[in-house]
């Protein structure tokens, strides 16, 4: 069922959550799910349309990561993945601050407290969808949050956005639309303590999926559904390339750098396929400070990432960004790598891009909240593998409704595109000889109270048949060398190249 067909401004009939007996494993948590699916069929609601989560407590904690890769690969599936604790309770206390609570979810009464201890999801089949070939509209963020409910908290939509919807879409990019998120039929939620087993069931008589087609088509999935779950080894298997290629190459990289922030899209060949859910396990143990996603709709690749950088976290009427930008790798040692931190925050090039990017997002904030604050307005993010200059930034709404103005205003940042935006994008389009799609577009989810997104840089598309596209970007200013932009963005897919194996490749550098 596409929930862009629906008409926004009539609420549907019905949207609840119910909880039912805690069990000990996944799979006596199948049986509670299915005693419970057998009762709904025998007992169905007299609404034309409404949304009902079923979900299970199970006792002890598993990864959802462990639980995906445990189901079939050929169903839709969707993750993702909230950054460590460590940056999220500075993000926290920024809100506190402007709630004047101490519970952070930003209405003061404590509904969203179990959303709050969500540390992943993984979800499989679609209870509904919503996609489209148009940009992203007013009415799209409508249709999606009739289907979400304060009481609810847990019913989420979760998806992506593209870079530029005004752009041409390539193949690979197409059973994406401009948009696509989607609320998954069967959910696996990973807790802070604890798990959930989840099913979902949407209906819509006017979108000509009733009832009857609603839970025929969850009862066909949960027979898919495995209740073993297997703990996943973070390793991949080492592919070997074929072949790889760059676009543009370095010369052409060379040529086109300007004052706008150019992408790359390097396309590798490997001699067996890369399973998307175990390349992302091996991200996400590099990658505590990073969401991680992955959504693959149906009969398409799997856009995964490991992305570092927050496009906006909205808690009721409270909303918090982040200013990420400029760009230097990690020292081998630690005072090598306090000295490159203080090259990072010396640096004019650096600062420049920075506070580009910063006030960028500050101002547009301000058109839409009350009380912005930038805390602290200059400080060092270290990853892994790079370190990024960082600050938080955050306000008030004046309205629920401003999360689409907010959305759509903070998107594209000035990291991801540049500046003046509309000069940057219009510049990328001209010059870039790739599709983008989801690439540096928003990745998240979409709450009855809440939702967050990040930037969907640091990420991948992975096709069947061994193929593969890694993206990245650099910001480009006054200063910028071209030379050392292009072993930032080796540096930057490494995290994706580096399981690869090099030395079989009959690796050639050209424009595609």
């Amino acid at each position: 069922m596409n929930g862009c067909d629906c008409d926004p401004r009539s609420p549907i009939g019905i949207a609840e959550t119910r909880t039912l007996q805690v069990a000990s494993t996944p799979s006596s948590a199948m049986d509670h799910l299915g005693a419970a699916i057998a009762s709904l069929r025998a007992n169905p609601p007299d609404t034309s349309s409404g949304i009902i989560r079923l979900q299970v407590p199970i006792q002890g904690k598993i990864e959802s990561i462990d639980w995906l890769h445990s189901q079939d690969p050929h169903l839709p599936r969707c993750y993702f993945s909230r950054r460590s604790s460590r940056i999220r309770s500075s993000s926290d206390l920024l809100l506190e601050s402007l709630n004047g609570n101490g519970n952070g979810n930003g209405n003061g009464d404590g509904r969203s407290s179990a959303a709050n201890k969500l540390v992943s999801v993984a979800g499989i089949g679609s209870a509904v969808f919503f996609r489209h070939l148009r940009p992203f509209s007013f009415h799209d963020w409508s249709s999606i949050r009739r289907f979400l409910s304060m009481d609810s908290p847990l019913i989420r939509a979760y998806g992506a956005i593209r870079f530029d919807a005004r752009s041409n879409l390539s193949p690979e990019w197409e059973p994406f639309g401009c948009f696509y998120f989607v609320v998954p039929q069967v959910e696996f939620d990973e807790l802070e303590e604890g798990s959930v087993l989840a099913t979902t069931i949407a209906w819509d008589a006017s979108l000509s999926w009733t009832w009857e087609n609603a839970i025929d088509s969850l009862e066909a999935v949960m027979r898919k559904v495995s209740s073993l779950v297997g703990k996943l080894k973070r390793q991949l298997p080492r592919a070997s390339i074929l072949s790889n290629s760059h676009c543009p190459d370095k010369t052409n990289w060379e040529l086109a750098v300007n004052k706008v922030v150019l992408a790359r899209s390097s396309k590798f060949v490997t001699d067996t396929d890369l399973d998307p859910v175990t390349l992302l396990a091996c991200l996400q143990s590099e990658g505590k400070d990073s969401y991680q996603f992955c959504f693959q709709p149906p009969n398409a690749p799997a856009f995964i990432g490991n992305t570092p950088e927050q496009l906006f976290r909205r808690s009721g009427l409270s909303i918090s960004s982040e200013a990420l930008a400029a760009t230097r790798a990690r020292g081998a040692t630690k005072a090598l790598d306090l000295q490159i931190e203080q090259e990072l925050l010396t640096s004019p090039k650096d600062i420049l891009e920075f506070s580009i990017v910063r006030d960028g997002i500050r101002d547009k904030l301000k058109a839409v909240c009350d009380g912005v604050v930038v805390e602290p307005e200059l400080t060092v993010r270290k990853l892994p593998r790079v370190q990024h200059l960082n600050a938080l930034i955050a306000g008030r709404l004046r309205s629920e409704d401003d999360e689409y103005a907010v959305l759509s205003s903070l998107h594209p940042t000035p990291a991801v595109c540049g500046s003046p935006m509309e000069d940057a994008r219009d510049f990328i389009a001209e010059t870039e000889a790739f599709d983008r799609g989801m690439y540096a577009g928003p990745v998240g989810w979409f709450g009855g109270g809440g939702s967050e997104f990040a930037v969907g840089i640091r990420s991948a598309l992975i096709e069947k048949g061994g193929k593969a596209f890694f993206y990245a970007g650099t910001g480009i200013v006054e200063g910028s060398d071209p030379s050392l932009e292009w072993k930032e963005l080796e540096m930057k897919t490494s995290q994706f190249t580096n399981y690869l194996k090099q030395e079989v490749a009959s690796s050639r550098d050209l424009l595609y």
